[in-house]
């Protein structure tokens, strides 16, 4: 039987859906969630405090790196995930479904071997978006 898991994700959450096929009718159903709560904290939360004006430029862009950084560990974490359930054969088909920053951060976290079972690619952000939403931007035949 044919396992599609569709992972849709952006730099601080991610969730996890399987296709349940049943009665020639698809359904999604959530498998797992994720959270990286470091790459929502806003830039005050990472400097520890208020920063004067003339130290802004320098702080936005540090604070601009530590959350690249961040966002390049999370697709890391992903990565890992779906390449340790593609080794169990958790899953034969695999959709992704991100914001394009993050997409490209996910596609290099994985492994040679998992990126086969890709079969599609969304470049957007539903992350937040209701099954409904996630089910209209999925290609025609998965």
């Amino acid at each position: 039987m044919s396992k599609t898991w569709i992972v849709v994700a952006e730099s601080s959450r991610a969730k996890i859906y399987e296709v349940d096929k049943n009665d020639s009718k698809k359904t999604l159903r959530e498998l797992t969630g994720f959270t990286h709560s470091v790459s929502r904290s806003h830039k005050q939360q990472l400097s520890g405090n208020l920063q004067k004006e003339s130290r802004h430029s320098l702080l936005t862009t540090s604070l601009d790196t530590h959350k690249d950084h961040e966002r390049v560990e999370f697709a890391r974490t992903i990565g890992e995930h779906l390449n340790s359930a593609r080794n169990k054969g958790k899953f034969n088909k695999l959709i992704l479904m991100s914001a394009p920053r993050f997409l490209g951060d996910l596609r290099k976290n994985l492994s040679n071997e998992t990126n086969k079972f890709v079969i599609s690619e969304v470049d957007k952000n539903l992350v937040r978006h209701n099954i409904k939403d996630i089910k209209a931007h999925l290609p025609v035949l998965y």
